[in-house]
């Protein structure tokens, strides 16, 4: 028997970080999609629906987290969790300032975000 895979779109801009994420988490068994910037993840949630989770950078050229969250929450009624990753100061009141699940400060350890995602996901 085979389970669908749980789907997370991670929101970054940096290159190095949405590698770091797509080796760590595809090896766990999720399929990862990646968007550089809010429009794109917005772009993508009205292509391909929503996944299981966001992985959602704060700070990003052309759409911020901030604006894709507010996008976001007018336009979905039925949302996935999101993780807030950033490395502005004071990431727990950033993360409640959109609502999110939960957050991550960067520099952050791949395995503590990876145990943040499987508690979100459980």
């Amino acid at each position: 028997m085979t389970l669908k895979s749980k789907t997370i779109l991670v929101v970054e801009d940096d290159k190095d970080i949405v590698f770091s994420l797509h080796l760590l988490l595809e090896a766990k068994g999720y399929t990862i999609q990646s968007a550089a910037n809010g429009l794109i993840a917005l772009e993508y949630l009205q292509t391909h629906g929503m996944p299981e989770l966001i992985l959602l950078d704060m700070k990003m050229p052309i759409m911020s987290g901030w604006d894709f969250s507010v996008e976001f929450s007018a336009n979905y009624k039925k949302r996935c969790p999101v993780i807030v990753m950033t490395a502005a100061a004071d990431a727990k009141n950033r993360a409640k300032d959109i609502n999110a699940t939960g957050w991550i400060e960067k520099p952050f350890i791949l395995k503590d975000l990876s145990d943040l995602v499987e508690a979100t996901l459980q």
